[in-house]
């Protein structure tokens, strides 16, 4: 019997989700063995962590489960974080899963692969700050967008309470968000919707006058990645909604409830978001592939590693610069989706015995949510020659869209368009906002 043909993709994001889905779709499990390996049980579209944060979304209602998703799609899902790869004997290390109490679940083991995939997304860059990894919360995963919205949530509650006690205080949460690219300016603007639906749900003397929120930009703007004009824009309704905005501000040091920076200035805030650019983590130096300062893998123009054309990488944590360019394809959701359909192509070609595709990154465009207060950006980008920059509605209804091409790249046109649906009843029936 001829040993089925076992493609491995490792790291659960939507690019990838889309991936093994196609594959499976295709291949089904008579002769491939389609397996994806992360270290989450589900998923949930990076874009939306902000609203998590915010308590804007109830991130049970979007995440997609794994095990679930696998039985749909004809693939196989191994819970574990990818340790090292032994490229000569064509495995993967997976460590061991251990509970909460510390106690192992799953024996660290070791996988089979013909063809490997890595997807393996980005962390927060602290570029080496002082005390960022100790004082700062970041919104890379889902955990960590539900830690900050319990401690937003707890000093909601006690502002409020101290207002109850004494109606003349001035007390106020003050956040602090150090990065103002789509992340930080869509978590400030989500922060002020929530504040603002508090009053509703059992903080009657808490608004939005109580929110204060300061974003910090080293840059000399906002949302560099917009055309200016359309970064003046956001910045100007954010300042409208009380944001403190702060460009040309670069931090030197983060202590306990602080921001120093470069020029002696104290920043005082309850809580703070590091949001100041993103890297591949750390262990990816250590696989025996070929990376760049930022610990991002090298990949070809096919999206092959550069010293091992059965390894694959995509999304985040891959670095490719196209022919001509100076810089390497930037890491966005519509660079992940697309590498996603060129790795699909090419593990069909390469199985096939046709020549691969090369990868060409189309830029579609950047778009800006302000929450329900407005929603700014560029589209087409280098398909035209330039951009067309949009505002207000129908800037909001393409922002839409894209989580509805979103859902459809991994679930399919049948099974989202029933999300939407849902989506649209859970808006009317269920709370606005997540309070635990």
């Amino acid at each position: 019997m001829n040993r089925k043909t076992q493609i491995v993709v490792v790291g659960g994001g939507a690019g990838e989700l889309e991936l093994v889905r196609r594959l499976g779709a295709k291949y089904g499990r008579k002769r491939h063995d389609i397996i994806l390996v992360d270290k989450n049980l589900s998923h949930i579209w990076k874009p939306l962590l902000h609203e998590v944060a915010a308590g804007s979304l109830d991130a049970n209602l979007d995440e997609v489960g794994y095990r679930g998703h696998c039985y749909r799609w004809g693939y196989r899902f191994f819970q574990g974080s990818l340790e090292g790869i032994d490229r000569e004997a064509k495995t993967i290390l997976l460590a061991p899963v251990k509970d909460e109490d510390g106690s192992e679940l799953i024996a660290g083991h070791t996988i089979r692969y013909d063809i490997l995939a890595l997807a393996l997304g980005s962390v927060s860059n602290d570029f080496g700050v002082p005390g960022v990894k100790e004082h700062c919360l970041y919104l890379d995963s889902r955990v960590q967008a539900d830690r900050f919205r319990t401690r937003l949530l707890n000093h909601c509650l006690r502002v409020s309470r101290a207002m109850m006690n004494d109606p003349t205080a001035n007390e106020q949460v003050r956040v602090a968000i150090v990065g103002g690219g789509a992340t930080g300016v869509e978590l400030a603007a989500e922060l002020y919707n929530a504040a603002g639906a508090l009053r509703h749900y059992g903080l009657e003397v808490f608004d939005e006058s109580r929110m204060h929120v300061t974003l910090l930009e080293a840059g000399p703007r906002i949302l560099p990645a917009l055309p200016e004009k359309l970064a003046a824009a956001a910045a100007h309704e954010l300042g409208v909604l009380g944001v403190e905005v702060r460009p040309g501000v670069q931090v030197v040091e983060a202590r306990p409830r602080q921001l120093i920076t470069k020029t002696g200035d104290v920043i005082e805030a309850d809580l703070i978001v590091w949001a100041a650019g993103v890297k591949g983590a750390d262990f990816l130096a250590g696989l025996g592939l070929e990376t760049n300062p930022r610990n991002q893998i090298l990949v070809t123009d096919t999206l092959q590693t550069t010293v091992d054309p059965c390894i694959y990488a995509l999304g985040d944590c891959a670095s490719y610069t196209p022919p001509g360019e100076d810089r390497p394809v930037p890491p966005r959701a519509q660079a992940a989706h697309q590498m996603a359909g060129t790795v699909f192509d090419n593990i069909v070609r390469m199985q096939q015995g046709k020549p691969l595709r090369h990868f060409a990154y189309h830029d579609k465009g950047s778009l800006v949510s302000l929450s329900r207060f407005s929603t700014v950006g560029s589209l087409m980008g280098n398909l035209i020659g330039g951009s067309m920059a949009i505002e207000g509605r129908l800037a909001r209804f393409i922002y839409t869209s894209l989580y509805r091409l979103h859902l459809i790249g991994i679930h399919g046109w049948v099974k989202a368009t029933f999300l939407m649906l849902v989506g649209r009843v859970n808006r009317i029936v269920r709370p606005k906002l997540k309070l635990h």
